[in-house]
């Protein structure tokens, strides 16, 4: 191991991450890590089978505060999960930070739920406490905050009404409840905008 391996794994370590080793080591484990050398992952943080940590994705858990990933969802670059003192909870096959990453943080006593299937994209970001449903989406850089967003289809569900709720635009969402087969389309603040059937983006021919 040259200088800078061992300067990086001393950092790491005062930070509170694995070194670039046992970074590197997840693989054994049916982690897909493209290049370990750029991820970031706390002791203790649980990885199912097939989980995709792409470059830049950072996986923070301090102070007894507990991440957990389903099998098989990705984790797309510049996304960063962070928990102190709280939960960060993702289900199976959720697709997370593409375009543009994605920001989850769970503070003291908060808890953050995310279902199966669920896509969060766009350079968004959760804080408190949400629940985001099966098949939910957040779709854009929305700033999310105590919301619940109901299971569904995933969006590749031909049914649009049948999948789960969406948040899509831009701007600040608190305190929201979003059904299944329902959608907040805002560019500003969601808590002024008409909650519509996602059939009216998706009508059929």
């Amino acid at each position: 191991m040259n200088e800078t391996d061992l300067k990086g794994n001393e950092a790491r370590r005062r930070l509170g991450f694995l070194s670039l080793e046992e970074t590197a080591a997840l693989g054994h484990r049916g982690i897909l890590l493209p290049d370990p050398g750029s991820v970031m992952v706390s002791p203790g943080v649980q990885l199912e089978e097939d989980v995709v940590l792409w470059p830049n994705v950072i996986l923070q858990a301090s102070s007894n505060g507990h991440i957990a990933i389903g099998r098989g969802t990705n984790l797309f670059p510049g996304t960063r999960i962070v928990a102190s003192s709280g939960s960060v909870m993702i289900g199976a096959g959720a697709e997370i930070g593409e375009e543009g990453g994605f920001m989850i943080k769970a503070g003291v006593g908060e808890t953050i739920g995310i279902g199966d299937g669920a896509r969060l994209l766009g350079g968004g970001s959760l804080s408190l406490s949400n629940r985001i449903g099966h098949g939910a989406q957040i779709v854009g850089p929305i700033r999310c905050q105590n919301c619940t967003l109901g299971d569904g289809g995933t969006y590749r569900d031909p049914e649009p009404d049948e999948r789960g709720g969406v948040l899509k635009g831009s701007g600040v969402a608190r305190g929201l409840k979003v059904p299944q087969g329902h959608v907040i389309q805002a560019f500003g603040l969601f808590a002024e905008a008409v909650m519509r059937r996602q059939s009216y983006f998706h009508p059929k021919g």
